[in-house]
């Protein structure tokens, strides 16, 4: 281990397209109170702004890519290769991060270095302006709560243990939408997971055009086949009952709509 009180960390922002966010996602990673970290953006070809607001840190910044990609996985997945920490973590071109979600992270890192996954429980969800809409509180206990219970991970201020991220082969690329929740569930096979209970630590961006908001029948199903993939049965009600009233409300809608 290179250091328990002062791990590094590296941390990943996939981006594309994404110029009137990533500023913000940037500042708000090299403003962080802890400092031994090692900063990835991975971009995908962006052809609007981005590459000039990423320039523009350039010297802050450790790696920088910009080429094609296979999405926001795969972009991630070239971060994480090149990644050092003996934490990793990535946080979208269009989320935030507050200023000590890190240093939170590493003092539970250093009670327990063996863990699989290390987040926060609060958090906000905010809007295009970085108004909050909503606080909110997650806990996610273990593995069987995911598969039983709820699938909903916590993505903005998660860190993993990188020897972990690297023996489960790091994200699948065929999950567009749900390569969090597949990530979790593989790494919860091999360590626990620790998180804080104090205050929101990232703000989560809602705001119409998000992947998630413009493809949620194709979401509905990524998290099925992650579920079935991943062991949930056919007995498991509660979370079978989740996501058919999830997927009733978007066929609703979508009828709505037209």
């Amino acid at each position: 281990m290179e250091n328990q009180f002062n791990p590094l960390v590296t941390i990943v922002t996939p981006s594309f397209n994404q110029g009137q966010f990533i500023e913000e996602t940037i500042l708000s990673v090299l403003n962080q109170t802890y400092k031994n970290i090692q900063y990835i953006i991975v971009d995908g070809g962006s052809t609007d702004k981005t590459m000039e607001v990423v320039n523009k840190y350039g010297d802050r910044i450790d790696i920088i890519i910009h080429e094609n990609d296979k999405g926001q996985a795969d972009a991630i997945n070239k971060g994480f290769r090149l990644a050092k920490g003996e934490l990793i973590g990535w946080i979208n071109s269009d989320d935030i991060l507050y200023p000590d979600c890190l240093e939170k992270i590493v003092v539970l890192y250093n009670e327990n270095s063996d863990a699989a996954i290390y987040y926060h429980s609060i958090n906000n969800k905010i809007d295009e302006l970085s108004n909050v809409i909503k606080t909110y509180q997650h806990i996610i206990p273990d593995r069987n709560h995911l598969l039983k219970n709820n699938y909903n991970v916590v993505q903005p201020g998660s860190f993993y243990n990188r020897t972990l991220v690297e023996k489960v082969g790091f994200l699948n690329i065929e999950n567009h939408y749900c390569m969090d929740l597949d990530l979790w569930l593989s790494l919860l096979k091999y360590g626990s997971i620790l998180y804080t209970y104090d205050k929101p630590h990232s703000g989560f961006r809602i705001y119409s055009g998000t992947k998630t908001d413009t493809g949620k029948e194709k979401f509905l199903k990524n998290i099925y086949s992650v579920l079935v993939k991943h062991g949930a049965k056919c007995y498991y009600p509660t979370i079978w009952r989740r996501i058919y009233t999830y997927w009733f409300k978007v066929l609703i809608k979508n009828m709505i709509v037209r």
